[in-house]
C-alpha cells in the first residue's frame, strides 16, 4: 500500500545564510554529525575513518559530473540556457559522448518561450576561434512537458565529450543563486569520480580525500564502487502535498558481479556514500524479484517497495540476480530505478548512511526520516542549532539505523 504521506510534515527553517554557498578550502575538514543508538556526536570529517566499524563494506558512487549547461543565442540576440539531462540518440551515454558530427538529449531550456524553433548558435562572447570552428549549433527536435528532445551538431570531428568539456559549464545548484566559477569544476566534483553521465554531484562524496579513503582501508574496510548517473530530478522538488502524486525521475545504474557477491557476504555491514548509493543498493533486492519472478532483471518501479510484502530473503534476490548475470554470461547488472525511500521503507541492505543536510520538503529528506526512523527532525535541529553548513557543499552526517 502506498503510504499517506504528507509533504509538509518535512519542512524546516533554513535561514539563507546556512547554505554553503563555496566549499570549505580542504574538503575533509567539514563538520561531521554522528547519528547513533547513543545519540548524536559532533566530530570532523577526518574523523570518518576512527569511527567506521572494521569489516564493513563501504560504496561510493563513481559517477562524474558532465559540464552539461550551454548557453546559446538566437539571431535576435536573445540567450537561450540548455541543461543536457540525458542522452536520447544514441540513449547509451558512452555512444553519446562518441558521437562526432551529431546527437540528441533530453533537455531543460530556459527561456522557452524565446526559442521560436530556428536553429540557436553557441554564445560565444570572446570570440574562442576553438569554438567558432567547431560551429555547434542546436536544433529543437520535440517538447514534452518540461523538457524538449534537441539535436546538436558540431564540425571538426571532436567526441561530443569533448564538446561539452570547451563549450559546456559544470550545472551546480540553483539554490547556490551564483554563476559557475572556476572552482566548481574541480570541488563539485567527486575525488574518484571515473564514469561520465551526471548533472549534479552525488555531493556526500565531495568531503573525502585521498588520505581519508587510505585510513579507512587501512582499517580494515573494503571499499568498491557502484555507478548511478544523478539527474536533474534530483533538484525538484515535491510540488504535491501528498507524496503518493509526486513521480520520480528515472536513474541508470551499474552495478559489477563481483561487488553483488560481496554485498551478499556483507548483508547488515554495509555503509552507503550518498543517498544515491543507498537507492541503487535498496533497488538491488527488487531486481533480483523481477529475475525470480519474471526471469530476467527489470527496472525498479517508484512504489515496488510498498506494492505488497516480498516472500523473498535478502540473500534469495541476491543470489538470483548472481545466478542470472552468470547465466548469461555478464559482467554487472545495468537497469534504471524509480525507487523513492519514504517512512515506512524496509532497508535489505544498507547499515550506515554518510550524507550531507538536505532541502526542505526534498524526497532526500523523506529518504533520511526513514532511515532514522523518524528521528530526523532530532538530527536536523542540532545540526541547526550547532552551526552545521546545509546542502551540497556542506557539512557531513554519519547515519545508523
Amino acid at each position: 500500500m502506498i503510504p499517506d504521506i504528507h509533504i509538509e510534515d518535512f519542512n524546516y527553517l533554513l535561514p539563507d545564510d546556512r547554505i554553503a554557498k563555496y566549499p570549505l578550502p580542504e574538503r575533509d575538514s567539514s563538520k561531521l554529525l554522528h547519528y547513533c543508538a547513543a545519540g548524536i556526536e559532533d566530530c570532523v570529517f577526518s574523523d570518518l575513518p576512527d569511527i567506521l566499524p572494521p569489516g564493513s563494506l563501504m560504496i561510493f558512487n563513481d559517477t562524474k559530473v558532465v559540464p552539461a549547461r550551454l548557453h546559446f543565442q538566437r539571431e535576435t540576440g536573445a540567450h537561450i540556457e540548455i541543461f543536457c539531462l540525458e542522452p536520447v540518440l544514441p540513449s547509451e551515454y558512452n555512444l553519446s559522448f562518441a558521437s562526432t558530427e551529431r546527437c540528441r538529449w533530453k533537455c531543460v531550456i530556459g527561456n522557452v518561450k524565446r526559442w521560436k524553433g530556428d536553429v540557436l548558435g553557441l554564445y560565444n562572447p570572446d570570440a574562442d576561434p576553438v569554438i567558432a570552428a567547431m560551429g555547434l549549433k542546436a536544433t529543437a527536435v520535440s517538447r514534452d512537458g518540461e523538457t524538449s528532445v534537441v539535436e546538436f551538431s558540431w564540425s571538426g570531428g571532436l567526441e561530443f565529450s569533448k564538446v561539452l568539456e570547451i563549450c559546456g559549464t559544470v550545472p551546480i545548484p540553483p539554490y547556490l543563486n551564483r554563476e559557475t566559477e572556476a572552482l566548481d569544476t574541480e570541488r563539485y566534483q567527486t575525488t574518484y569520480a571515473r564514469i561520465r553521465g551526471s548533472v549534479a554531484a552525488p555531493t556526500a562524496g565531495l568531503h573525502f580525500t585521498p588520505e581519508v579513503l587510505r585510513r579507512i582501508k587501512e582499517r580494515g574496510i573494503d571499499t568498491q564502487t557502484v555507478c548511478l548517473h544523478v539527474g536533474a530530478g534530483t533538484f525538484l522538488p515535491v510540488k504535491s502535498s501528498s507524496v503518493s502524486e509526486h513521480p520520480m525521475h528515472r536513474e541508470p545504474f551499474s552495478v559489477s558481479i563481483d561487488i553483488l557477491r560481496k554485498i551478499r557476504v556483507c548483508a547488515g555491514n554495509v555503509i552507503a556514500v550518498g543517498t544515491t548509493s543507498v537507492r541503487t543498493l535498496e533497488s538491488l533486492y527488487y531486481l533480483g524479484v523481477s529475475v525470480i519472478e519474471d526471469g530476467e532483471p527489470s527496472d525498479v518501479r517508484q512504489w515496488a517497495p510498498y506494492d505488497r510484502e516480498y516472500p523473498y530473503s535478502t540473500e534469495e534476490a541476491l543470489d538470483a540476480l548472481v545466478s542470472y548475470l552468470e547465466k548469461e554470461g555478464l559482467d554487472s547488472v545495468k537497469a534504471g530505478t524509480r525507487i523513492i525511500i519514504v517512512p515506512g521503507f524496509r532497508f535489505r541492505i544498507v547499515k550506515r548512511m554518510v550524507t550531507n543536510f538536505h532541502q526542505p520538503e526534498s524526497t532526500l529528506i523523506l529518504l533520511v526520516s526513514a532511515f532514522v526512523d523518524g528521528r530526523w527532525r532530532e538530527i536536523y535541529d542540532h545540526a541547526l542549532e550547532s552551526g552545521y553548513r546545509f546542502l551540497s557543499y556542506g557539512d557531513s552526517s554519519l547515519l545508523e539505523r
